[in-house]
């Protein structure tokens, strides 16, 4: 009983053990066939020789290498492309930097980059001809404006304190000694920074001054325009309300000095005839003032004619060299032909001349005047320039924009007229008068007038 029952589990053991082998031979014959057809799909879809699939299916080592070229060729491909990208990437970064460049080249309003240690690090050719400055870039801004200057000081605010300044209005000094109106406007440039050391990983960004943008143009010529019309509506008013009283002054020291006239040839040898005789003189003074100042305030009356400037500025030459014998005077460049009067035109530059040859002579060396032509074309018009140089003492800075304010002299025995009126006649005839201190010393006075 116990030996069949034995024989029997034997049979059965067996039974399993061949069914275990035959589904595990059927499962690697199935693989096999599966891991075949997929081979010779993969070869028919990839364009291969049969014979290679035929050696890449039955060499297993072939098979692995031909994956890892296929790999291999694949990743080539894609770093290729990367490549292809990164290069296409580039050229566009380039080309943006290469249009900034012009736009920031071409632009007609200066622009200067501060960094936030003070160096400018940008500045494009507008900036360099506003400032008239060259070589811009790489240096400190404080030392090229100078410390104590306008410009500066908004610098150092905007670096230091973030302020933004919106359309300001500063003067500027040229290294050449010309005075300029610069309209600027100057914001801070931030960049975002985390402080992870101290505050840890999670800090929140804090913005922090990383430069500053400077905006500039020249309003030289704007604020010239600006001052020729209030000039023109101050002058009008000015002959409509004063030209009644300065002839009733007229009247009046006529009559005292007639008075002092009588006494005096009363008592001519008397103290009371000296006294008549110092009221004479005073009554002299006053007359001429009122007479510059009808003259000043009453409106020209042009004689509209064509003639030669190089004969006015001859004439105002041996006028000047006879009458101020302590400074030479000499002409030089090029004049042209003017439409205006002469007459006027003649007293204007005589007024210049006399200024700068006193001025020349003042300072107790040999004085020299020099009156200089020259000409040049802007907005479609020819205009003639008549610069009255001199070696003086120049005009001090605080009187540069009160020069031409009537009644303003700087001279003991001066009316304060003679520059007024030179700045009228320029006006009436269309044109400007300006000044300026030299770099090599001495004022110049710029006379321009339009060409006929």
């Amino acid at each position: 009983m116990g030996i069949a029952s034995g024989h029997q589990n034997f049979n059965f053991e067996l039974v399993v053990t061949l069914a275990l082998v035959a589904l595990i031979f059927v499962v690697v014959i199935g693989a096999f066939l599966f891991i075949r057809r997929s081979m010779r799909e993969g070869g028919q879809n990839s364009q291969e020789p049969r014979d290679s699939f035929r050696v890449n299916s039955e060499n297993p080592s072939a098979f692995m290498t031909a994956s890892m070229q296929g790999v291999i060729a694949r990743l080539r491909e894609q770093e290729q492309e990367l490549a292809r990208l990164h290069q296409a990437e580039k050229e566009r970064a380039q080309e943006t930097e290469r249009l900034s460049e012009a736009v920031t080249r071409n632009m007609p309003a200066g622009l200067v980059l501060v960094n936030a240690t003070g160096i400018i690090s940008s500045a494009n050719p507008a900036a360099e001809k506003n400032l008239d400055i060259h070589g811009l870039q790489y240096r400190r801004y404080t030392e090229i404006l100078g410390q104590d200057s306008t410009l500066a000081e908004m610098l150092t605010a905007c670096l230091r304190d973030g302020q933004t300044f919106q359309r300001g209005e500063v003067p500027h000094t040229t290294p050449s000694g010309e005075l300029r109106q610069l309209g600027v406007t100057i914001s801070p440039i931030y960049r975002t920074a985390r402080n992870t050391l101290v505050e840890g990983p999670g800090a929140a960004p804090t913005q922090k001054i990383a430069g500053a943008l400077c905006l500039m143009s020249d309003l030289t010529e704007l604020a010239t325009l600006q001052r020729q019309v209030r000039w023109k509506e101050n002058l009008a008013a000015l002959g409509e309300m004063s030209a009644g009283i300065a002839h009733e002054f007229k009247n009046a020291l006529a009559t005292i000095s007639g008075y002092a006239q009588m006494i005096r040839s009363e008592a001519p040898s008397s103290e009371m005839g000296e006294s008549a005789e110092k009221i004479l003189d005073q009554t002299k003074s006053l007359t001429h003032v009122v007479t510059e100042f009808l003259r000043f305030a009453r409106p020209l009356e042009l004689a509209q004619e064509d003639f030669e400037l190089a004969e006015v500025v001859e004439q105002v030459a041996d006028e000047i060299g006879a009458a101020v014998p302590g400074a030479t005077i000499r002409t030089e460049g090029v004049f042209g032909t003017i439409s205006g009067d002469a007459g006027l035109l003649r007293q204007a530059l005589l007024n210049l001349a006399r200024n700068a040859s006193e001025a020349a002579s003042s300072n107790g060396h040999a004085g020299e005047v020099v009156i200089a032509g020259g000409q040049e074309g802007h907005a479609g018009q020819r205009w003639q320039c008549v610069a009255v140089r001199d070696n003086g003492p120049g005009i001090p800075a605080g009187d540069l924009d009160k020069i031409f304010v009537p009644f303003f002299t700087t001279k003991s025995s001066g009316t304060g007229l003679g520059l007024a009126l030179v700045q009228k006649i320029a006006l009436q005839h269309g044109g400007r008068v300006e000044v300026r201190n030299r770099a090599e010393g001495g004022a110049e006075f710029d006379l321009w007038l339009p060409l006929r």
